[in-house]
């Protein structure tokens, strides 16, 4: 049995065309065009390029957006000053702390400083708490990405036995949360393994979806799978390749190749999460600018 490749870039593609009709339906209806401010710090390369990502999708929906970028010498206090006036400024409807930071900045301080309306990224206390009740206002990109993935290709999460490796507070924890809720979409039985799991392949071999959020290479084998599971590899690892011209490939936390021939559905590196992250992105700073034209703020 080779498994159905979930195509996380087209149905990322569906996504954006279905934010940009809304994204024209609000400005014909409203006036309002959604905002994103994203605020970047220092010259990490991969963030770099991630931000440039998100740049180019805002502006295919339709949605402003501008980036705010910091030397790498920043202070903790000169980022905080950033993010007040992005608070208050009223283009803005979504603001994006691209992370990691670097050192001297304090991400949990940054982060808690947002107004919760404008935490498209769903990670302040706020926006956690939400998720935490059932009552979600803004999902974290990458597990909303998840959950769309699943919807979207037949492979519902109610009743089934989710395996969620790894414990983050970006993808693992709200994944977890959010797919044992008794939602729509979710309403599954979520086991949670982390590097102080023993066996992990004992809890793994149970998943009905296997998600792997672990941050290295190929940790999850083709033994280590239930025959006929969907696996989710959220893991993007850089790996040395002498044959390819930047000197390195992309692959990600599941040994892809191996594991294809045991599960029934499974996601790519690239091409899989990745593209979802992104296009969710887009669909919460929307959500942020039709929850403030209806509260009258913007």
């Amino acid at each position: 049995m080779t498994a159905t490749i979930i195509d996380g870039t087209q149905i990322a593609q569906q996504m954006r065309v279905e934010v940009a009709a809304k994204v024209q339906l609000l400005e014909q209806r409203h006036g309002v065009t959604p905002g994103l401010a994203v605020v970047l710090v220092g010259d990490n390369a991969a963030s770099a390029s991630y931000v440039r990502s998100k740049e180019r999708a805002c502006q295919e929906v339709g949605i402003h957006t501008e980036t705010f970028h910091l030397t790498k010498e920043a202070t903790q206090a000169e980022v905080m000053e950033l993010v007040d006036q992005l608070n208050k400024d009223r283009r803005y409807h979504g603001i994006l702390t691209q992370l990691p930071f670097p050192p001297q900045i304090a991400e949990t301080s940054v982060i808690r400083s947002l107004n919760p309306a404008k935490d498209v990224d769903g990670l302040h206390p706020y926006n956690v708490g939400l998720l935490t009740m059932g009552e979600p206002r803004f999902i974290p990109a990458t597990p909303y990405g998840i959950q769309q993935l699943l919807i979207r290709t037949d492979n519902e999460p109610s009743g089934k036995h989710v395996v969620v490796c790894g414990r983050s507070n970006l993808v693992g924890k709200p994944l977890a949360v959010l797919l044992a809720q008794k939602l729509e979409g979710a309403n599954a039985t979520v086991t949670i393994c982390h590097t102080g799991t023993r066996d992990l392949a004992f809890f793994t071999r149970q998943a009905d979806i296997l998600v792997a959020a672990v941050g290295r290479p190929r940790v999850i084998t083709a033994d280590m799978v239930k025959p006929g599971a969907v696996v989710i590899d959220v893991g993007i690892n850089r790996m040395e390749d002498s044959s390819r011209r930047q000197g390195y490939r992309l692959v990600g936390d599941v040994d892809y190749d191996a594991v294809k021939e045991v599960a029934g559905a499974i996601t790519p590196v690239p091409g899989g999460v990745g593209p979802m992250t992104v296009a969710m992105l887009l669909v919460n700073t929307l959500k942020a600018a039709e929850l403030a034209q209806a509260e009258g703020g913007m």
